[in-house]
């Protein structure tokens, strides 16, 4: 699979117009995204890439302030190299540290996570998977079961099992992240995730204590029942991968049609990850 690389730049730049266009790219299709010098980077698959239609979506953003971009492709056998120059490890708190193959262990770090990113989202540099990340560790995993929705890399399973969930079920819709997640979840002697390929259909019809969804708003809101339904009564439910204005209320009004009661939120860089009981 080859992958679209776009390299927006933002005149005299403010956070609140990037965070715009990453939110209205993410609708339709874009992934993951990169810091870059005066901007962003955002990936798509040249399957999903559509010109005319992300170029009506952003429209509305040019009477507000000044952009452009520019448009690579990225033939899939170049993908690892991108990652490589621009992947770093991460730390979340003291407890957990982030690496690719291609990075020295730090076996100080109770929890350590070694992620092969490839083509798929999830290596915990974007705030929406750090602060899921970082809730999860005020969390009590031992001998629970998970489904994590949009698993991308797998990054979040992983760190589910290694805190002491006993059965995981993640789902994703992108072969390349299911793939992603099966290469991932063995590179770190992980033993008790089952992959899906599919969207809400895929999920396992069985009950869970803690579900950990880290997609974007439209999706969470269209496959709330569903969590809903396979979410155990007393279980836990993590949202991420929207803003805090306006969508975070849009979320909470959602999640109470289906007895889904907020308890609290992270906020970074306007990116919001909250936590919900059934």
């Amino acid at each position: 699979m080859n992958y679209y690389e776009l390299h927006f730049t933002l005149i005299e730049p403010e956070n609140y117009q990037q965070d715009l266009l990453i939110n209205e790219l993410a609708d339709i299709g874009f992934d993951t995204f990169e810091e870059a010098e005066f901007g962003f980077k955002a990936y798509i698959s040249e399957a999903e890439f559509n010109k005319a239609l992300m170029d009506e979506k952003i429209a509305v953003f040019r009477p507000q302030f000044s952009f452009s971009y520019e448009i690579n492709l990225i033939p899939q056998k170049n993908w690892n190299e991108v990652w490589e120059s621009n992947f770093e490890p991460i730390q979340i708190r003291d407890k957990v540290w982030v690496r690719a193959t291609f990075h020295q262990p730090k076996p100080e770090f109770p929890y350590e996570i070694v992620i092969d990113p490839k083509m798929a989202f999830g290596t915990g540099h974007h705030e929406t998977t750090s602060m899921m990340m970082d809730m999860m560790l005020d969390a009590d995993f031992k001998g629970k079961k998970v489904l994590d929705m949009g698993c991308g890399t797998g990054i979040l399973a992983i760190l589910a099992e290694k805190l002491g969930a006993s059965s995981l079920a993640a789902v994703d819709n992108d072969i390349a992240c299911y793939d992603s997640t099966l290469e991932n979840a063995q590179l770190n002697n992980c033993g008790h995730i089952r992959v899906f390929c599919g969207s809400k259909e895929a999920i396992p019809i069985e009950q869970f204590d803690i579900i950990l969804a880290n997609i974007n708003r439209n999706i969470l809101i269209d496959q709330m029942d569903r969590y809903a339904w396979v979410l155990k009564p007393g279980g836990d439910i993590y949202f991420s991968g929207f803003y805090e204005s306006p969508d975070l209320e849009i979320i909470k009004d959602e999640a109470s049609k289906y007895g889904l009661t907020y308890v609290n939120h992270q906020q970074t860089k306007d990116w919001v990850a909250a936590k919900f009981s059934k």
